[in-house]
């Protein structure tokens, strides 16, 4: 399964977000998921896209993406 994350380069975000947030999603998808690669990058809009997966695999990384970015706190610093 590969998923790629389009966040949008207008939104301010801290030195490192990026890849903080691909390692901590990297991990925390790889505990549910076997084969699961990650790609994130700056575009013009927010935006999640999973190949690879059936409707229940992607609402489990719908929820795991809204978990980690919610928990930033606890993992960024």
């Amino acid at each position: 399964m590969k998923v790629e994350l389009t966040i949008d380069r207008t939104k301010n975000l801290p030195d490192g977000a990026v890849p903080a947030l691909e390692k901590e999603l990297l991990k925390r998808l790889g505990n549910r998921f076997d084969d699961c690669s990650i790609t994130i990058r700056r575009a013009s809009a927010d935006g999640l896209t999973v190949i690879g997966a059936g409707t229940d695999d992607k609402k489990a990384v719908e929820s795991i993406l809204q978990e980690t970015w919610e928990s930033a706190d606890d993992w960024f610093y």
